[in-house]
């Protein structure tokens, strides 16, 4: 073959990588989406209450790689909302972000979707998933719920990891863990964590008794919890109260006022 001919085929090789694909009406073909635009299209879909389309626009999203549209439709799948429960497919979700992001910097926008990832891993290894491979692994569950509570700092995770420590289920019962992990996710917010912790101290149980501080958590996170399905934080806290002296229930306002206060 003659230079000239190589030259020739090296120019056409180029214009057709270089060119843009084109569609049978020789309109040019729409690009694909990022993942990006993809998440977002489908987030707005949800929102107008187009779930079909949602799908499969996070579907799109997931696949390629997108920690938050694999969280949503993990969260969907978990919670039956918009398609069928399927908690393998939403366990299938979260252990896809967990392998691939586990080393997010706990800083950024998404480590709180990575760490709520392995919170439900978590909770799935708690209990198993029925007709799977998933089987109940306590100590799988422990570690997960370890990990997510101390690099990620997710209350969610500490106030989970508190509970094991005072159930025994990893590990033999370890009320002064139990308490340390409820005090961090109090402090965050974490209204189960208050009330527990509310109660711990309120009773002096494993912990020296401090019944103004305990119904001051009591009565944090009863006002926290208004419209969920957790009634017995409201029985715990009208049962503190009940029991209060007068000066206790006054010393309880006055550590009230100073938590608001740091708060605003």
């Amino acid at each position: 073959m003659r230079i000239s001919d190589l030259c020739g085929l090296s120019l056409v090789l180029l214009i057709g990588i270089a060119s843009p694909a084109f569609a049978l009406d020789g309109k040019p073909a729409p690009a694909a989406p990022t993942p990006l635009q993809a998440f977002r299209s489908g987030t707005e879909s949800l929102r107008a209450g187009d779930k079909q389309k949602a799908l499969d626009e996070l579907r799109y999203a997931a696949e390629q790689g997108h920690p938050l549209a694999q969280w949503k439709l993990g969260r969907m799948y978990a919670e039956g909302d918009g398609v069928k429960r399927d908690d393998l497919k939403a366990f299938q979700y979260f252990s896809r972000i967990a392998s691939d992001y586990a080393e997010t910097a706990p800083w950024t926008p998404q480590a709180r979707f990575v760490a709520s990832a392995y919170v439900s891993l978590g909770s799935y290894y708690l209990s198993g998933i029925p007709n799977s491979s998933v089987l109940a692994d306590v100590e799988r569950a422990r570690s997960l719920l370890s990990y997510a509570a101390s690099y990620f700092g997710d209350p969610d995770a500490q106030y989970q990891l508190a509970r094991l420590y005072l159930d025994g289920k990893a590990a033999a019962p370890d009320v002064r863990q139990a308490a340390r992990w409820l005090g961090l996710a109090a402090h965050k917010g974490q209204y189960q964590a208050q009330a527990l912790l509310g109660q711990m101290l309120f009773r002096g149980e494993g912990v020296p008794r401090q019944r103004a501080r305990g119904l001051m958590w009591l009565t944090l996170a009863r006002d926290a919890s208004a419209g969920s399905e957790d009634g017995w934080i409201v029985e715990a806290y009208e049962d503190a109260s009940a029991r209060a002296s007068e000066d206790e229930r006054a010393v309880a306002l006055v550590y009230l006022e100073q938590w608001m206060k740091t708060k605003r």
